[in-house]
């Protein structure tokens, strides 16, 4: 696309020029399960310390979660739950939410937004921290789907023994879930 908006600012725009925008926005999205596959890949080399690398994690808690009978949203969730690890490590589940929230239900989303604060339950008391911090949200409807997400998915994913599947047999359903049309109103530019 070598056409450009006639604005620079954006209080100038046109209908014509937000009609180029949102063409050029839907076309770049249309890469993004492409992206997320990279980004992914990249959690091959990061963090030292674990047995197993953050693409190995997160392959693990993703073959659980299918493993386990969860459905295609949630094993997409246990695949992108630390993919803001790179660039956000210290609010990288609010940055997965952020990704995932316009392609999957917001119990998903919640589930990945919140899982950095259920999974602490497992260690932050070691660092003087409050392992129930988590119980803030006791009445939350998501809740126990966190915690089950935590217990079962993420925090039990540090085997290097464990038969992973590997990120190629979940390459199709990453590719299906964010090629969807974005079912929230915000994201669409539908009331």
């Amino acid at each position: 696309m070598n056409r450009i908006v006639s604005f620079t600012q954006m209080q100038h725009g046109t209908h014509d020029d937000y009609a180029l925008l949102d063409e050029s926005e839907r076309n770049f999205a249309r890469g993004l399960p492409e992206q997320i596959l990279r980004a992914l890949r990249a959690l091959d080399h990061s963090l030292e310390g674990y047995p197993v690398s953050r693409l190995g994690h997160i392959l693990q808690a993703a073959t659980r979660a299918r493993n386990d009978g969860a459905d295609d949203e949630l094993v997409v969730g246990a695949l992108i739950h630390d993919i803001g690890d790179m660039l956000a490590p210290y609010n990288h589940a609010e940055v997965a939410a952020g990704i995932i929230r316009p392609y999957v239900r917001a119990e998903v989303t919640w589930i990945v937004e919140q899982h950095g604060l259920f999974q602490s339950y497992y260690y932050v008391h070691f660092n003087g921290g409050d392992r129930y911090a988590r119980e803030r949200f006791r009445d939350h409807p998501y809740y126990e789907a966190c915690v089950n997400f935590c217990e079962r998915y993420d925090q039990a994913s540090f085997d290097p023994a464990f038969p992973s599947l590997p990120l190629e047999d979940f390459e199709a359903l990453i590719r299906q879930i964010f090629s969807r049309k974005p079912h929230d109103p915000r994201y669409t530019g539908s009331t």
